[in-house]
C-alpha cells in the first residue's frame, strides 16, 4: 500500500540519513519514478524532504527532523524494540525490523545512547542452533493466511505417528519454549486446534477466505490443552548426582531434591506417549522411573530392545 511505503521511506530518512532514490526503488520493489513521486507527496504533507546533489547526494530529510514520539518514554520505547527484537530472533519478519526502525528513529539522538543501553539490557534469544529454511516457508504461509484469511491445507502428524489431512484458518501462532505453534479452527473437527509446526508437512495456502472467530486471546485458550491432557501422569523419577544440574533445568531447582543416598528425586507430571520415553531415555543411565510401575517396566522393555539391535548389529 501506497501510505505504508510513504511511511517506510520516512523512516529510512531519519534512520540512514541520505539515501540512494535507486537503492529506495530496489528496497520496495518499485520505479525511481515512484519514489520521486512518493517524495513529492510526503513533501506536499510537509515533510522537510532535501534532495542533495553530487556523487555523494541523494535524498534526505532537515536536520533535526524527528516523528512525532507522542506519550511514549524512552524505556517504553526501549521495552517494545527489545521484544520485538526476542520474536525476531526466531522468525525473520520485514514488517517486525520496520517497526523497530520506526521506533528507534522516534528517540531523540540526544539520547540515543541511553536508549540503547536500555535495549541492550535484556536478550531473549529464540531462536535454534540451526535455522531450517523449512520452518520459515512454513511460519510466512501461515502468516500470510492469517492476514489475507485464507486457509491453510497440510497433512499432519500426531505425537503418535498417526497422519491425517487438515484444512484449518489460522487465527494465531504462538511461540512456545522454542517451538512454533499454530492454534487454528479446524475443519475437520470442527474445533479449535494446537498444531506444531513441526509435525505439519506440505502446507498449502488454499482459496477461499474464512471469517475470523472470536477468541479471548488473553485467556490463551491452547493453555487448557497442554495444561490437563487426558493421558497425564505422574512420574517420580530419581538422578544420579553426577546430572543434578540438568534435572534442575528441565524440572527447575525446587523439584529436584536429595534422598540423602547421593541421589535425587524429582516428582513431575507429563503426558504418556513416546515422547515421553524418548525424553527418559535421554538421561542414559543415569535415571531410574521410580512409579509408576507400568512405565518403568516400558523404559525397560525399551532398553533391553536398545541391547537386543546392538547384540544383533555389533
Amino acid at each position: 500500500m501506497k501510505l505504508d511505503r510513504l511511511l517506510a521511506i520516512l523512516v529510512l530518512l531519519i534512520n540512514r540519513g541520505r539515501v540512494q532514490a535507486k537503492d529506495l526503488a530496489d528496497t520496495f520493489e518499485v520505479s525511481i519514478r515512484t519514489i520521486y513521486r512518493d517524495i513529492d507527496t510526503l513533501g506536499q504533507a510537509g515533510i522537510p524532504v532535501v534532495t542533495y546533489q553530487g556523487a555523494s547526494g541523494g535524498i534526505g530529510l532537515a536536520e533535526g527532523y524527528r516523528l512525532d514520539r507522542n506519550v511514549l518514554t524512552d524505556k517504553d520505547l526501549a521495552s517494545i524494540v527489545t521484544a520485538l527484537r526476542s520474536v525476531s530472533t526466531s522468525h525473520t519478519n520485514v514488517a517486525r525490523d520496520l517497526l523497530m526502525e520506526k521506533l528507534s528513529s522516534i528517540v531523540p539522538e540526544a539520547k540515543n545512547e541511553d536508549f540503547q543501553a536500555n535495549t541492550s539490557r535484556f536478550i531473549v534469544d529464540y531462536s535454534m542452533w540451526t535455522h531450517p529454511e523449512e520452518l520459515q516457508i512454513k511460519l510466512q504461509l501461515i502468516e500470510q493466511g492469517m492476514d489475507q484469511l485464507r486457509p491453510i491445507t497440510f497433512t499432519y502428524c500426531s505425537a503418535e505417528g498417526t497422519q491425517t489431512h487438515r484444512t484449518t484458518d489460522p487465527h494465531t501462532l504462538v511461540l512456545k519454549k522454542h517451538s512454533w505453534y499454530l492454534y487454528a479452527f479446524c475443519h475437520e473437527r470442527n474445533d479449535f486446534r494446537m498444531f506444531k509446526l513441526v509435525r505439519m508437512r506440505d502446507v498449502v495456502l488454499a482459496q477461499g477466505n474464512f471469517e475470523r472467530k472470536p477468541i479471548n486471546l488473553q485467556d490463551r485458550p491452547w493453555q487448557q490443552e497442554w495444561a490437563t491432557p487426558d493421558n497425564q501422569v505422574a512420574l517420580s523419577l530419581r538422578f544420579h548426582a553426577r546430572i543434578r544440574h540438568i534435572a534442575e533445568e528441565w524440572f527447575g531447582i525446587e523439584n529436584v531434591v536429595s534422598d540423602g543416598e547421593g541421589y535425587y528425586i524429582s516428582q513431575v507430571a507429563f503426558p504418556e506417549d513416546n515422547w515421553l520415553y524418548g525424553f527418559i531415555l535421554g538421561f542414559g543411565a543415569d535415571v531410574e522411573v521410580l512409579e509408576p510401575l507400568h512405565i518403568r517396566e516400558e523404559i525397560r522393555r525399551i532398553a533391553e530392545q536398545i541391547v537386543q539391535n546392538y547384540k544383533a548389529h555389533p
